[in-house]
């Protein structure tokens, strides 16, 4: 069964947050995330939701999902995002 990262992003520093960007970009190749959505235009269909930017990757299982977020690459991507934003980030599994 597949896993799936979800964050939404409030970007508050655009430069601090492209460094970022660069190493979460590097954790997603060395874990082997497939990006489904990165970014993007978006329309609320329901409720009072008021995202910022969605990203959803899919990995093969929550396993993998979770070494990703605390391997060592994207645990210095997360230091270099400081300051730079709200993140919320859940992981799903899914189909």
């Amino acid at each position: 069964m597949s896993s799936y990262i979800i964050a939404d992003v409030t970007v508050t520093d655009a430069e601090k947050m492209a460094k970022y960007r660069e190493w979460s970009t590097k954790a997603m190749q060395e874990h082997g995330a497939e990006i489904l959505v990165r970014g993007g235009e978006f329309e609320v269909l329901e409720g009072p939701w008021t995202p910022s930017r969605i990203i959803v990757l899919r990995f093969p299982d929550r396993a993998k999902a979770k070494a990703f977020y605390a391997s060592e690459t994207y645990t210095h991507a997360r230091t270099l995002r400081e300051g730079a934003g709200i993140m919320r980030m859940i992981v799903v599994d899914g189909v």
